[in-house]
């Protein structure tokens, strides 16, 4: 199969995961546990799964984080609260979130099935060598409700992608904070400020970090990816997809497309009721 056809698949799922953590739902779950808004009740959701985990395991899972920043918060969160508790109002965030922005009319039809059915399958080929962040949460139970089943998948689908592409990172030689500042140099992301204050990364050490990119002729002197820049990021999402091929050649091309199909119309209404607010995105 057209390896591109995973990833525009995983372009129109993730959004279904991703958009937690835009959510105030979440938000207020973690906080009533007595996580801190912001970066620690963020770094627990994600890294919950995982266990109680030090700094480093999530500084080397997440890759793109600084990790004095991580060791402020991790093992800190484990204080407060538990992996277990942090898990339970993960779905309860994301059963929230999903409610107001997709309607109940959506949560109950068949197309939602039809969705979670089609993302579960396609997880059945996921592999747990070398994907941490996945096998850690291919672990936890898959729940009974449609929607929170698809939002299930969708995260595995997410994390087996995504800890493929730290691979993928890591043979194109990109530090965490270069690979941040590559990124934000497409304007397809979060602002350099968000990135910035998200991943505990200084003015000055992202300007640094911008040095040693045009030293290697990858941003040009205004800070835009220059020829190589383009190259380099083409080739990394090259071999993102064939590291995850295996979900979608499982599934198979007519119902990858089909799940693209469904997967797209909840992520259009997810955005158009404000899943990712727009003045978080852009260069800037």
């Amino acid at each position: 199969m057209d390896m591109t056809a995973g990833r525009r698949c995983h372009n129109v799922v993730n959004p279904l995961h991703v958009a937690m953590y835009f959510a105030p739902e979440l938000a207020d779950e973690l906080a009533k546990l007595g996580l801190e808004r912001g970066a620690m009740a963020y770094l627990a959701g994600r890294a919950a799964p995982l266990g109680t985990v030090g700094a480093g395991t999530v500084t080397a899972t997440f890759y793109n984080f600084n990790h004095e920043h991580v060791a402020r918060h991790i093992p800190a969160a484990w204080t407060v609260t538990t992996p277990e508790a942090v898990l339970a109002a993960r779905l309860r965030g994301a059963d929230g979130m999903l409610r107001r922005l997709l309607g109940e009319e959506a949560l109950a039809s068949k197309e939602m099935a039809e969705a979670a059915e089609l993302a579960l399958r396609a997880t059945e080929a996921c592999r747990r060598e070398a994907r941490p962040l996945y096998a850690a949460n291919a672990g936890l139970p898959v729940p009974e409700e449609p929607h929170l089943a698809l939002w299930h998948a969708a995260t595995l689908l997410r994390e087996h992608r995504g800890d493929g592409h730290l691979a993928a990172l890591a043979v194109a030689g990109l530090s965490g904070i270069e690979a941040l500042v590559l990124h934000n140099a497409t304007g397809k992301t979060v602002t350099s400020a968000v990135l910035k204050q998200t991943r505990g990364w200084s003015a000055e050490q992202w300007a640094a970090a911008q040095d040693r990119l045009r030293e290697r002729g990858l941003l040009d002197e205004a800070g835009d990816l220059a020829e190589a820049g383009v190259a380099l990021r083409g080739e990394a999402e090259a071999l993102t997809d064939r590291l995850d091929a295996a979900p979608y050649d499982h599934l198979g091309p007519v119902a990858t497309a089909r799940l693209t199909e469904l997967a797209d119309g909840f992520t259009r209404t997810a955005m158009a009721a404000g899943a990712f607010p727009t003045q978080f995105f852009g260069k800037g």
